[in-house]
């Protein structure tokens, strides 16, 4: 789902956001799936042999379903051991006013806790749901301020970081030029350039996929 005028006067009202009417149209540029920039998120050595690219949002509950189960593995197995670094992407799937709130509350936090944020945005998605529709997310604003909280922001922080209207055009731009790259789907996942489907949707995906591009390196 793209993040529109309409979603944004959405997400206007999620956080009394006037301001985010006022989005850009976003970027003409085409997205590179293995080019890593310094603006990416990312954790694991800069320079690994093997890079992984996510290309995910907060509020899709595929998403939160693989991080929840497989993520765990995946970073145990792969990025906390050195072999592998892996690259977070933000996209607005799913409710979009919650994805961009919650991808510019994990870029307002302290770079050690971006991940910490995302991985308890995607833990709490039922908590969000809570008195409304499913993927709704009506509870999702006290949801955020809480989690923001445990990152050390206050509420007004949350406040003035999720009406940052540089970085909701940031968010939409980066929207659209995954979209105009191709990326259709989340979560959608590259490994060193190539894309990876989750088939089986367990860590032998990642292990079919990462293994051969480490044995590639071994025998160099």
């Amino acid at each position: 789902m793209q993040f529109s005028l309409r979603t944004a006067a959405r997400a206007a009202a999620f956080g009394t956001l006037a301001g985010m009417a006022l989005l850009a149209a976003g970027c003409s540029k085409t997205a590179s799936s293995d080019k890593v920039t310094a603006d990416d998120m990312s954790e694991g050595p800069a320079d690994a042999k093997v890079t992984v690219i996510e290309y995910a949002s907060v509020a899709c509950p595929i998403c939160a379903r693989v991080n929840d189960e497989i993520m765990p593995q995946f970073k145990a197995k792969y990025v906390t051991t050195g072999k592998v670094r892996y690259v977070y992407r933000p996209m607005l799937m799913g409710n979009a006013s919650v994805a961009a709130a919650g991808h510019l509350l994990a870029n307002c936090v302290a770079k050690d806790k971006r991940f910490v944020v995302i991985d308890a945005i995607m833990r709490a998605q039922g908590r969000m749901d809570e008195g409304g529709q499913p993927e709704q997310y009506a509870n999702a604003r006290p949801v955020l301020i809480g989690i923001a909280k445990s990152a050390g922001l206050s509420e007004d922080a949350f406040n003035k970081c999720i009406t940052d209207a540089k970085g909701i055009e940031q968010q939409q731009a980066l929207h659209d030029q995954y979209i105009k790259a191709g990326i259709n789907g989340t979560p959608t996942f590259f490994v060193n350039g190539k894309k990876m489907d989750l088939i089986k949707g367990d860590i032998s995906d990642f292990d079919n996929a990462i293994q051969p591009e480490l044995a590639k390196v071994a025998k160099k």
